[in-house]
């Protein structure tokens, strides 16, 4: 579907202004950043000019210091094009070490993307499967700050030259840039008169279906579309529903993923049953995953295909045993703001906020109740996936039937035709 830039509304006139009030608000409404903390930054040299409107604004916001963590897709690529195997299979220990230091310090994090959505398309997959796992090995520790909630965290996108030139073949550069500018800061809502206002009551507009997921608390979701799916996933006792902005371990609220239209749970590890089918191609370490399913007994992944990249979902599948099981069950409509852009923007933080869909491997603790308490084997024992890896894929279609069941065995209607129905 080709994607046609709307007509600028006053609100779009001056994009540097809307690029400022972005920058501040990843800061404040992202972040929510206190007086006194460091934030840490990882970002692309080529988004350089953001990133310092985003250091400007934490300064001003009382920031103790802000740290940096650049990297480079064009230096990343010539990396796996050059550099023999044993490279891939190790990660620099001190990069793991100074990220911990920072959250026990009580930092935040703002991860800034703007990634070619296929910078490693020919890369040699078994590079990147080694790649992946040496990575989530040695960053495992730090992981748990953000995946417990314990720091702030907030990840955001800005454009690339690459990226947009992905999306908008026909265009010239800056015509690209301009459109993908536009359509970020849209999904961000940045062209409201107040964008700070319009995420507060986004924000309670997912907190009321969230309510409504945590009183009926159902026992499973079955789900049924016309292109194959038919899934049944079990949620575990005390699973809980959240989505939108949470709260860190000092109860500050801060929301980790901007754009979002998400509410999410974890499953039951053992209780998937049934194959899914996706709907939108998965863009993974520089790589499209296309044209896939999944069959789940037990839980368990036991059959899979893609008719593009399987050898990377091979690679994705084998990192541990948990990559094989499922650990989020997220819902979003389908005529959500981002999916009536007709833009696929071969970027997870926006394609998984236009669809329904499922992660492959860790789930969030906070998901069940006092789960940021439990230890790792009281986590496996309530039902709770453990894993190096956390890939989301879109599973959401404008067909799609989700029907909550609870102990009783009482049928409600979640979605319907795509939508919700509640």
């Amino acid at each position: 579907m080709t994607y046609k830039i709307k007509e600028k509304g006053d609100n779009m006139q001056n994009i540097d202004n809307l690029k400022e009030a972005y920058a501040k608000l990843c800061i404040t409404t992202g972040i929510n950043l206190e007086a006194g903390q460091t934030l840490v930054i990882s970002a692309s040299v080529d988004g350089a000019e953001f990133v310092r409107m985003a250091a400007r604004h934490a300064y001003e916001e009382g920031a103790k210091e802000v740290h940096v963590n650049w990297n480079d897709g064009k230096i990343s690529k010539m990396k796996y094009h050059y550099a023999p195997m044993e490279v891939f299979e190790k990660f620099p220990q001190w990069y793991a070490e100074g990220m911990v230091s920072y959250a026990k310090e009580g930092a935040a994090f703002l991860s800034i993307i703007n990634q070619d959505p296929e910078l490693l398309k020919n890369a040699d997959p078994k590079k990147i499967a080694a790649s992946n796992k040496a990575s989530s090995i040695a960053m495992k520790e730090f992981r748990k700050y953000t995946m417990n909630n314990i720091n702030s965290w907030c990840v955001a996108a800005i454009p690339g030259k690459e990226w947009a030139k992905s999306l908008f073949p026909e265009q010239e550069e800056e015509e690209g840039m301009d459109m993908l500018w536009e359509a970020i800061l849209k999904a961000n809502r940045i062209d409201w008169d107040d964008p700070e206002k319009a995420w507060n009551e986004h924000m309670e507009n997912l907190s009321k279906r969230i309510n409504f997921l945590n009183e009926r608390s159902f026992d499973k979701l079955v789900y049924s579309s016309n292109n194959g799916t038919e899934l049944v996933v079990s949620l575990p006792k005390g699973h809980v529903w959240t989505g939108g902005g949470e709260y860190n371990s000092k109860s500050r609220f801060f929301i980790a993923n901007m754009p979002t239209e998400e509410v999410f749970t974890l499953p039951d590890k053992h209780g998937v049953e049934g194959v899914v089918y996706g709907t939108k191609p998965l863009f993974y370490s520089g790589n499209m995953i296309d044209g896939f399913y999944f069959r789940f007994e037990k839980g368990k992944i036991v059959d899979f295909g893609a008719d593009t990249g399987e050898d990377v979902l091979k690679g994705l599948l084998s990192i541990d045993d948990g990559a094989r099981y499922l650990g989020e069950v997220a819902l979003v409509p389908y005529d959500s703001p981002i999916s009536n852009t007709g833009l696929l923007f071969k970027n997870t933080l926006f394609d998984e906020n236009a669809s329904c869909h499922l992660a492959l491997g860790k789930a969030y603790p906070t998901c069940i109740k006092d789960g940021e308490k439990m230890s790792d084997e009281e986590l496996e024992k309530a039902g709770v996936n453990d894993s190096l890896t956390h890939v989301d894929f879109m599973i959401g279609s404008e067909d799609m039937k989700i029907t909550g069941i609870d102990k009783s065995g009482k049928e409600t209607p979640v979605f319907i035709n795509g939508n919700w129905a509640i």
